[in-house]
């Protein structure tokens, strides 16, 4: 992490590892608004600067690049409301550091600007009609699905390793700068950072969703101690669509733009470490790592472009796998399946309580499941064994 300790004459020393990095920085001043910055006592036309930046950014497998201010102060109202209302269940990180979220100067102090990017993630060998395709999976009880985005690589590795390499090609072009990046590590607004620079606009399930991509986009950011010009914010396009609010099972959407997250499968299956609530278990079904209902159905979604890279291709048991085969990996057999998957990071005990859910929904609908759930009915984890306990209940 770099830290600031001036503005006129700025020195930043890095506190990962050893390197101390050192840079000049005049602020934006007439210059800058005819396109000019002064950094490391060089003028250099901005405009040009992010021109570059974007040529970067698409050589290394992003898919759109933009520039936002630190200015979020508009966005501190409902940050606030929302936490007030608990909508952010067991993710206390989410309140820890306060409205440093809305404010990227205090985060990083000495932060001018904050570079966006964008990456998609739909795999490459994915058909025309893929979103039809999802959707059957959830008419098969017995397969266990997984979010598309979860199926290959863990994508914080891909994208920080990568903002990074666009961070050090940058500093190619102008010298040492103060940065750091971030990929949904750190108390970051992303899509209110992401929709203000142009990468989209915030739809009605508070994802971004983009005219040309839909919304299967990982996003990231470089916070930086250059004055950039920031990109132009586009218009929304949801228009009178409910379809993402109508298809949650949870009903976790519960006002446009509003999301409480206490009632998602995406948050009960990863984020929540604890007893799934009766109530959300039936809703489930077959989901057990994530979900990709209010995504399946938004119309823009047909514009949604495969990843370039192959990191995001899907692992073997990831996609169409069984309940039954995936409920009898070990612990060793998890870690060594999730090795750089985002999955590992629930662990094996968490990864169970969620199959339990899905086979006790599978058996409901006349799933050959009962067999593997009598078999794990005294599971050594307190979490796991309730949740089989429930799930034989539901073939009653």
């Amino acid at each position: 992490m770099q830290c600031n300790e001036g503005m006129a004459d700025i020195s930043l020393r890095s506190k990962i590892g050893s390197k101390c990095l050192r840079g000049g920085l005049v602020g934006p001043d007439k210059a800058f608004y005819n396109g000019g910055v002064t950094i490391n006592s060089t003028q250099i036309d901005s405009n040009l600067l992010v021109s570059q930046i974007q040529a970067f950014a698409q050589q290394l497998g992003f898919s759109q690049i933009g520039v936002a201010s630190v200015d979020l102060s508009s966005a501190e109202a409902g940050l606030l409301a929302w936490l007030q209302q608990g909508f952010h269940g067991d993710m206390a990180y989410m309140a820890n550091h306060g409205l440093k979220r809305a404010r990227p100067a205090e985060l990083v102090p000495g932060t001018l600007s904050v570079i966006t990017a964008r990456m998609d993630y739909l795999p490459r060998t994915t058909h025309g009609d893929w979103q039809v395709a999802e959707l059957q999976r959830l008419h098969r009880p017995t397969e266990g699905i997984v979010s598309v985005y979860a199926r290959g690589r863990d994508y914080h590795k891909v994208l920080r390793s990568r903002l990074q390499q666009l961070s050090d090609r940058i500093a190619s072009q102008i010298g040492a700068f103060g940065h750091r990046v971030f990929t949904d590590s750190a108390p970051v607004l992303e899509a209110e950072l992401a929709a203000r620079s142009g990468q989209g606009w915030r739809g009605k399930h508070t994802l971004l969703l983009n005219r040309d991509a839909g919304s299967l986009f990982f996003l990231g950011e470089i916070y930086v101690d250059v004055a950039l010009p920031v990109s132009e914010p586009v218009q929304t396009h949801c228009g009178t669509c409910t379809a993402c609010m109508d298809v949650c099972p949870t009903q976790a959407i519960v006002a446009p733009h509003r999301l409480d997250a206490r009632r998602c499968i995406s948050y009960l299956t990863i984020e929540h470490a604890g007893v799934i609530p009766q109530e959300f278990r039936r809703p489930m079904g077959n989901r057990i790592y994530g979900c990709d209902d209010c995504q399946l159905v938004c119309p823009w979604n047909k514009f949604a472009r495969r990843s370039a890279l192959a990191d995001f291709d899907p692992r073997e048991g990831m996609s169409g796998e069984q309940l039954v085969a995936l409920f009898e990996w070990t612990e060793e057999e998890f870690l060594k399946r999730t090795e750089g998957s985002p999955i590992r990071r629930i662990g094996h005990e968490r990864w169970q309580r969620n199959i339990a859910v899905a086979l006790g929904n599978a058996l409901r609908q006349g799933g050959d499941v009962r067999a593997v759930l009598q078999r794990h009915a005294e599971h050594p984890s307190a979490l796991v064994r309730e949740h089989v306990a429930w799930a034989i209940t539901q073939g009653a």
